[in-house]
């Protein structure tokens, strides 16, 4: 139970009492700053606490975006201060402040010292928001828009106050701020618009975000499993469920952003839900196609090897300009320019083949062609959508000078995932930082791969295995502060996975692919539980788990001594046997950390791509 503080003089015919007990608080009457003060210190401390003027005038909604975001140890609107467990200290501080310097009196004999809310009438709630912004406590202010919330000083200015809520509909303000800000076409045309009164039915009926996301993995994994029927009415089911999934996929958002039902838990089901939800369709697809007699397990996992390289290229450049200073560039003024223009907005949104557009774009192939089609569509855009996006961002890149920061270094090496034999060999390497890190990356996936596909699972592989090690220790000898050093993770990926993709194809026998499938997807799992960790501020994968599944070297390494000292059908047992132990590692470690360690929740507002 969460416990609201009202403060300052009751006002005859008010409804906070009431909405503020729609929204979970037992309400509690101070009267005066004092009084304030020792009800706070009777809340117990695991629990939320609001202050809240009683003299407030505001939508409910207004109310809840400001005392009840589960993200925020602080948070205030106009009239109105929350913190949670985490923020309790500041606010006690705060709180005691205030009550000194009132000198135990009323909430109307506060010193005129202070910025007083609307009309200059004196708040507790207020000087408590004011001191602890002077203090950078880190108070969450909510864009609260149309929506209204006042502290009014007289009468002429509540009928106002009060007029002005009347002129706006809170629940039509609450439904619309339940879809995305910002969206692909597809979802925002096609989907959005009844999407979010399912997210209200279900939310009103007491589903949960968690229990929608769940919902959508099951519709999902039938679609898969219709697929791999390998039927004209399975391949057309499999589109209807893929669609189907998908607006699930957007109503759990919506509904947690309607109800503000955010949580550590969610953010890492919703965020690695949609990559198995893909990645198991691929699987349905190969798996009809083999019904039909179409081996086409090798685009399956090329689809999904460009898919999540394509990530890891959004996620280091994000991550390498988090914070960057001098964060312009020639580029960057352009894309703002575009966008604002209201086609080209469309445009440059729907080519990067955002998720909305690319799973319409499977599910309706999959219903009227075949499953070699839908790869060969698929390859083809998502191979544009990268083309065009890393052409930008590497423009960014060169013509900006920003001044990359020890944050921003740390986490493009923790994306890089280097294990124990690229590290040790970097630390040996002496010389000053080089520029052409990037470079020695790139080269050494390309000798890797070119090499696997040259001769095929053989000793020579091994051995450009050993040259990729060295050239990936020389990529990451020095912090990666770089123009283009936010590159090094993804080309660590691409010669990972293209590896591990050629060797299989060149084993040339039964289930080396679908075994190569299987390994890829559970390393990729461990790269996307990376990047969530970074973006929750929770600190990169334990360096024991990178230890143990060797990092992208180690792993690489691996894979082609296997290929050159087993026979195919001994390789394609060891990969299996190598996918099910990173699988375990990696999903143990992850259910342990988000769902037990308190990490802070995610709200994820979409894919970059």
């Amino acid at each position: 139970m969460s416990t609201a503080i009202l403060t300052g003089q009751p006002v005859p015919g008010s409804s906070i009492e009431g909405d503020l007990r729609s929204l979970g608080f037992d309400v509690r009457v101070a009267s005066d700053a004092a009084d304030a003060e020792t009800l706070l210190a009777q809340v117990p401390g695991d629990q939320r606490v609001a202050v809240v003027d009683a003299r407030f005038v505001g939508h409910p909604h207004a109310l809840r975006l400001g005392l009840t975001d589960p993200r925020f140890p602080l948070a205030a609107i106009p009239g109105a201060v929350t913190a949670q467990p985490a923020g309790r200290q500041a606010l006690t501080r705060a709180m005691a402040r205030e009550s000194s310097a009132d000198g135990g009196t009323t909430g109307g004999g506060a010193p005129a010292r202070t910025k007083l809310s609307v009309g200059d009438v004196d708040s507790l709630a207020d000087r408590i928001v004011t001191a602890l912004d002077a203090e950078n406590a880190g108070v969450h202010h909510p864009e609260l828009g149309s929506l209204v919330a006042a502290v009014p000083a007289d009468p002429q200015a509540r009928n106002e106050a009060r007029q002005a809520v009347a002129d706006v509909d809170d629940e039509a303000v609450r439904l619309k701020s339940a879809v995305k800000s910002r969206d692909g076409f597809f979802t925002t045309h096609f989907i959005s618009p009844y999407s979010r009164y399912i997210a209200r039915w279900c939310a009103r009926r007491g589903l949960t975000p968690n229990q929608v996301t769940t919902a959508s993995l099951l519709t999902a994994l039938i679609a898969a499993g219709s697929a791999a029927t390998g039927t004209r009415a399975g391949f057309i089911a499999a589109g209807v469920l893929l669609i189907a999934s998908f607006v699930l996929d957007c109503v759990d958002g919506q509904i947690a952003r309607y109800s503000l039902q955010y949580s550590t838990l969610g953010a890492w089901l919703d965020a690695t839900f949609d990559r198995a939800k893909e990645y198991a369709y691929y699987a349905g697809l190969a798996l009809g196609a083999a019904r039909g007699g179409d081996d086409v397990w090798a685009l399956a996992l090329g689809a999904m090897i460009l898919q999540t390289c394509r990530h890891v290229v959004d996620f280091s450049f994000n991550e390498a300009n988090h914070d960057a200073t001098a964060n312009t560039s020639p580029t960057a003024a352009l894309s703002d320019k575009l966008d604002s223009v209201g086609w080209t907005v469309w445009i440059r949104r729907m080519i990067v083949l955002p998720i909305g557009e690319r799973w319409a774009m499977i599910a309706i192939l999959t219903a009227a062609t075949t499953p070699r089609i839908t790869f060969y569509a698929l390859l083809v855009g998502c191979a544009f959508a990268a083309t065009y996006t890393t052409a930008g961002r590497v423009l960014r890149s060169l013509t900006r000078k920003a001044k990359r920061t020890d944050r921003a270094a740390q986490a493009l090496a923790d994306l890089a995932d280097s294990g124990p034999l690229a590290e040790g060999i970097a630390r040996l390497l002496p010389g000053p930082s080089r520029p052409t890190a990037p470079l020695s990356a790139a080269a050494g996936a390309l000798l890797v791969t070119l090499g696997a596909w040259a001769w095929g699972p053989s000793w020579w592989v091994v051995l450009m295995a050993g040259g990729y090690i060295m050239l990936s220790a020389e990529a990451i000898e020095r912090p990666l502060k770089g123009a283009l050093d936010w590159l090094i993770p993804p080309f660590f990926r691409a010669a990972e996975y293209c590896t591990v993709l050629v060797l299989a194809a060149k084993a040339d026998v039964n289930g080396a692919l679908p075994a190569a499938f299987g390994l890829v997807a559970a390393v990729a799992y461990h790269h996307y539980d990376t990047v969530y960790r970074i973006r929750g501020n929770a600190g990169a994968s334990p360096a024991w788990l990178v230890r143990a599944i060797g990092g992208h070297e180690g792993r690489t390494l691996l894979v082609t001594v296997l290929a050159a000292a087993l026979t195919a059908s001994q390789f394609t047992v060891a990969l299996t046997a190598l996918a099910v132990a990173v699988a375990l590692l990696v999903l143990v470690e992850s259910i342990r950390f988000w769902v037990s360690s308190g990490a802070p929740a995610v709200h994820d507002e979409g894919e970059p791509a």
